[in-house]
């Protein structure tokens, strides 16, 4: 319900608003400000509107680029979880939810980028017509100031200039062009489908945020926009001397004022920006000086379907459940780190990782291990980053739910519960684990059919074989399974995956799977958790809704969503 989402979510909510707030006051301020100030009056008279429309979001651009870098501070994030480690979970998830704010900022990027670069394209006309012009209007008087020496407003003092040679001769011009080059390639590069299946490419072009930066601060120097100095406001104000511009009379005795004076804007986005580049290149010294300490590969294990297991020990290494790591191998590339969700549980004296193929560099990951029989690659980790899902031990029944590759942290999750109701730990609610895998096919994921079945095994021994339900849904399924399906029907295993519990072909009915846990644990409050696509999230909330008892005595449902 609404009412749950905010208190789950109210400091994103807050934090939301606060970003929103001063992104529209610092528009409306500074546009207000260039459209009336008096020292821009003469500007105003060759640039009209698009003087205040380039300068706000001149400013809200500044606030952003000072904003864009700190979610993706990994460590600083993993900083601010340690000091608040005593403050509410649910405060220290919604730092998971950093890269959402940094799509966020980067959009806002994009759309004031949009406005300051047409406000620009229309003062670059009007700063050429004015310059044009032969009458006696004010535009036309105030840009041929140059003439008289250091006096200028129009940037423009040739007849000859296009918008095209200011904007590629020109400081600002140059700058603004390179900028907006970067920013498109970086916001294009990083749609999901990119992100997915070509990594490589997203992770090298958002590198070009270096030349974003360094035209940023250089961008401003030259200082184009230009208004009325302070000591010649005081000597000549604009509302009396404005028309003695004009109409000035050729043989002007003691009533004329003397020329305006004018002076650059000064540059300021460095202002904004040096501090989060200076706590970004501390970011960046802090993951090189991790990633040198000594990372040991104490087992590889190769399943089918090409995944590769990585077992892994490192001095000081501490994870929790639903954590992951970065993961680089400097003998395929020096630059590029992957993220990989943590398959190993807290208990485990080493941590692991599954790497299917999906992309070149996973690819030549795999190669190189399955090559190297005599000696290991070297492989460097940054991390454990992310929030432990320990939300998951807080229930008596807990329903998970993983898709596609959403299962691997359940790996960990499982483990992790087994290990805990083996050791009798007293921080475990958890009676009774429902446990929905769905997925197109089980080929890529043969090494979690081997991690239940083992599971499910060690249950069987200790008498436990009810702790844990699961249910195989296979979403894709062709002729060979469905023949396979048919002349094995009536064996004790599943002939898709070899566990006890039978596989159902097609997508959970997710009612009568709610109703069935509902009657099973009449008064019980059941944990969802879901690691998934966001369709599947909604239909999973409104079922936890509708099963939901109204008498708070009896069963209530509460869904969770994990960002892995």
């Amino acid at each position: 319900t609404m009412g749950n989402w905010l208190v789950n979510h109210w400091f994103s909510a807050t934090v939301l608003a606060a970003w929103l707030g001063i992104n529209i006051f610092l528009f409306t301020y500074y546009f207000l400000f260039f459209d009336q100030d008096e020292r821009y009056f003469y500007t105003r008279a060759i640039l009209g509107s698009a003087l205040a429309w380039a300068r706000a979001s001149a400013k809200c651009l500044n606030f952003n680029s000072m904003l864009i870098l700190l979610p993706v501070c990994r460590n600083l994030l993993s900083f601010l979880r340690g000091t608040c480690s005593c403050c509410r979970r649910t405060l220290r998830k919604q730092l998971d939810h950093n890269l959402a704010f940094h799509k966020l900022v980067a959009y806002a990027l994009a759309l004031f980028t949009a406005v300051h670069t047409i406000a620009h394209l229309f003062n670059l006309e009007r700063y050429n017509d004015s310059q044009q012009a032969t009458d006696r209007s004010l535009p036309a008087v105030l840009s041929k100031m140059h003439l008289q020496g250091s006096k200028w407003l129009n940037p423009i003092h040739s007849n000859q200039t296009t918008v095209e040679y200011v904007a590629f001769t020109t400081i600002p011009g140059l700058t603004g062009v390179i900028i907006t080059l970067a920013l498109i390639l970086m916001v294009t590069s990083s749609t999901e489908f990119i992100r997915r299946n070509y990594f490589e490419v997203f992770w090298y072009t958002h590198h070009l945020f270096l030349i974003y930066f360094a035209g940023l601060l250089i961008h401003g120097i030259a200082g184009l926009v230009r208004g009325q100095t302070e000591e010649s406001m005081e000597e000549v104000h604009p509302l009396h001397c404005a028309r003695y511009l004009t109409d000035k009379d050729e043989a002007c005795s003691r009533g004329c004022c003397k020329d305006p004076e004018f002076g650059s804007i000064p540059a300021e986005s460095w202002k904004w920006v040096l501090a989060p580049v200076l706590l970004y290149i501390f970011e960046r010294i802090l993951r090189v000086w991790r990633a040198r300490q000594k990372v040991v590969v104490t087992k590889v294990v190769m399943h089918p379907a090409r995944v590769l297991e990585l077992q892994m020990q490192k001095k000081g290494f501490r994870m929790e459940v639903g954590q992951y790591i970065f993961v680089n191998c400097p003998a395929i590339s020096l630059l590029e780190w992957h993220p990989f969700t943590l398959t190993s549980a807290p208990e485990e004296d080493f941590f692991s990782i599954h790497i299917r193929m999906a992309g070149d560099w996973t690819e030549r990951l795999i190669d190189t291990f399955q090559q190297q029989k005599l000696e290991m690659p070297r492989i460097e980790v940054d991390g454990p980053f992310g929030t432990a899902s320990e939300d998951v031990f807080q229930y008596e029944v807990a329903m998970l739910v993983g898709a596609g590759i959403g299962v691997t942290p359940f790996a960990s999750i499982l483990k992790s519960i087994w290990y805990k109701f083996q050791q009798a730990d007293q921080t475990l609610k958890t009676k009774k684990i429902y446990f929905y895998w769905l997925c197109r096919d089980t080929g890529a994921f043969a090494w979690f059919n081997d991690l239940l079945a083992s599971l499910e095994q060690k249950m069987a021994e200790s008498g436990k074989a009810d702790f844990l339900t699961y249910r195989l849904f296979l979403t894709g399924w062709n002729t060979s399974i469905a023949n396979n399906v048919a002349l094995r029907f009536d064996t004790a295993t599943d002939t898709v995956t070899g566990l006890r519990h039978k596989t159902i072909f097609g997508r959970p009915m997710w009612n009568s799977e709610f109703a069935a846990v509902a009657a099973a644990h009449p008064r019980s409050v059941v944990g969802v958790f879901l690691c998934g696509p966001g369709a599947l999230a909604k239909s999973l909330q409104k079922s936890c809704h509708q099963h939901s008892s109204l008498d708070p005595r009896k069963v209530q449902f509460y869904f969770n969503k994990e960002n892995f």
